[in-house]
């Protein structure tokens, strides 16, 4: 009873509205305690606060006024020196590139900071990351690295969550940043390492060509962080050792790597490429067969007889070209002329009486079935070797192994030619393939595949050559920079012509195209070789 009667007096007084809330629970709590006890003494109530004595009677009513204001001055000292702890997450944060993430910052009281002000900096107080001020967020000083990237997580900021969200992670984010937290005069700052990963490209696997014995195999990839781990691995997951390594940071801060490696031994014609980031602990692999041909065999009889046979094979050759010219000239000149009969007709369409005329194609180029590496342009007209992986459906037309593409348009009768423009690119090859050729997996180039094309491949050593089976190589002075693919499908036919001064490179010969329906095809191989078709 004393005390409610106590507290009563106190609550009527003025100076008691202008106590907060937050004091007057403090306050009620202990002063409650303080009369009660003074209350119930019987003899004397000893009250230690700063060394204070009271007794139960007449020194008690005479020290009451002095000892509430003691009381009080103590509380409104006790919150004005309040104070909190800002709080990091005490281990580095990994973020992924292109992905947003999220810097951890809290206070430790789970108090309030809708009226604090919070700082996100990293070297430069000044120069912030993201400034959170006066109940609004700030952009006045922020870094230009970071405009539109950054927000502060206001859903918790009630409890003193002052985490920062960043949108768009870049390389360039990587490194030390500052949680400041601050309140009249009060401040406290807490700091946070932000690392930074990608993922990169599936590797590439290539074969280059024969050397020191095997074979030239070469792995690529781009867009990791950090330097990435590179392994070969065969058919059982043992590791490979590497022939030569580079690698390099790219315009966008991220590395590009290149592997070698020579395979001298069959049993690793399965042949893995496998590269990991080691901070997100994810891999890529990819892995490529190896046919038994492409691996060399060396034999004593065989270095004899390559070089013998080519001396014999020359004396004999000189002997009936010899025999050729003295008896059988008037064959010769028959061969000639229809020869010129057949290059008027498939050049020069529609000037051999007896021949149907040809049909100039304007072919175009079907996206359902391109390689996903492969760039088609909007025309559809060209096409190029990209540097990554697009992501396309896997349908049944796609090629999902063999950098090739199909046109839209498709023979069963009559004659047509169209031209492809190759430049000067190093690898690359054109032709007609028919409409079932395979689309997935590892594919045979040749006719017995269901292709018929000419062209320049690393596997061969760059050199110009017809893909027949085996392939014939084509010795010219110079490759075309333009080749002219005319198709005969009434005989089955399909001819190569140097578009530039009419020669003819290449002819497969009458009836080795099916009486199927044939297709345009083209395969880019190497990095930076384009395709065009000719208006």
């Amino acid at each position: 009873m004393f005390a409610s009667k106590v507290l009563k007096k106190i609550r009527s007084m003025k100076w008691w509205q202008s106590l907060s809330k937050h004091l007057e629970v403090e306050f009620v709590e202990g002063l409650t305690q303080l009369l009660t006890a003074i209350a119930c003494s019987a003899d004397q109530v000893t009250v230690k606060m700063k060394v204070l004595s009271f007794c139960p009677n007449s020194a008690v009513s005479a020290s009451l006024p002095n000892l509430i204001i003691f009381f009080i001055t103590y509380h409104i000292h006790k919150l004005e020196s309040a104070q909190f702890n800002v709080t990091g997450p005490g281990h580095p944060v990994t973020a992924v590139v292109g992905e947003a993430t999220v810097l951890p910052c809290h206070l430790s009281a789970r108090i309030s900071a809708v009226n604090m002000e919070v700082r996100w900096f990293r070297s430069e107080f000044l120069s912030f990351v993201h400034l959170y001020q006066h109940g609004k967020d700030q952009y006045g000083n922020q870094m230009p690295d970071y405009r539109g990237r950054t927000e502060l997580l206001k859903a918790g900021i009630t409890d003193g969550n002052v985490s920062l969200q960043i949108l768009n992670i870049r390389h360039s984010d990587e490194g030390h940043y500052k949680c400041f937290v601050q309140d009249g005069s009060f401040y406290e700052e807490a700091p946070l390492e932000l690392k930074i990963a990608a993922l990169g490209s599936n590797p590439l696997i290539s074969v280059e060509s024969h050397q020191d014995g095997g074979i030239w195999v070469v792995c690529q990839s781009s867009g990791w962080y950090p330097e990435p781990k590179v392994l070969w691995r065969d058919r059982s997951g043992q590791e490979l050792p590497s022939l030569s390594e580079a690698k390099s940071l790219g315009d966008s801060g991220l590395f590009e790597t290149e592997n070698s490696i020579i395979i001298k031994e069959h049993s690793n014609r399965y042949l893995s490429c496998w590269i990991r980031n080691t901070v997100l602990n994810q891999e890529k692999e990819s892995t490529v067969y190896i046919a038994d041909f492409f691996f060399p065999r060396v034999n004593p009889w065989m270095v004899a007889l390559s070089v013998i046979l080519p001396v014999l094979f020359g004396f004999i050759g000189l002997t009936v070209h010899l025999f050729k010219i003295k008896g059988k000239r008037d064959t010769e000149i028959d061969d000639l002329q229809r020869e010129l009969d057949w290059r008027r007709n498939i050049v020069f369409p529609g000037l051999g009486s007896s021949a149907p005329p040809v049909q100039e194609v304007n072919v175009t180029l079907d996206p359902d079935t391109a390689y996903p590496h492969l760039v088609l342009s909007e025309d559809r007209k060209s096409v190029r070797r990209g540097d990554t992986r697009q992501d396309l459906p896997d349908n049944p037309e796609r090629f999902d192994t063999e950098p090739c593409v199909l046109g839209c348009e498709g023979f069963t009768s009559g004659r047509h030619c169209w031209e492809v423009e190759v430049g000067d690119g190093r690898f690359w090859a054109v032709g007609v393939a028919r409409e079932s050729v395979g689309r997935k997996g590892w594919i045979s180039f040749s006719p017995e595949g269901g292709i018929w094309a000419v062209g320049r491949c690393r596997w061969w050593g760059g050199e110009f050559q017809a893909l027949t089976s085996p392939v014939t190589p084509l010795p010219l002075s110079q490759v075309p920079s333009r080749i002219r693919v005319c198709l005969d499908c009434d005989r089955g036919q399909v001819t190569f012509i140097d578009a530039g001064d009419e020669a003819p490179i290449f002819t497969f010969p009458p009836g080795s195209v099916p009486g199927e329906r044939i297709r345009p095809w083209l395969q880019v191989l190497g990095p930076g070789s384009q395709l065009r078709l000719c208006p």
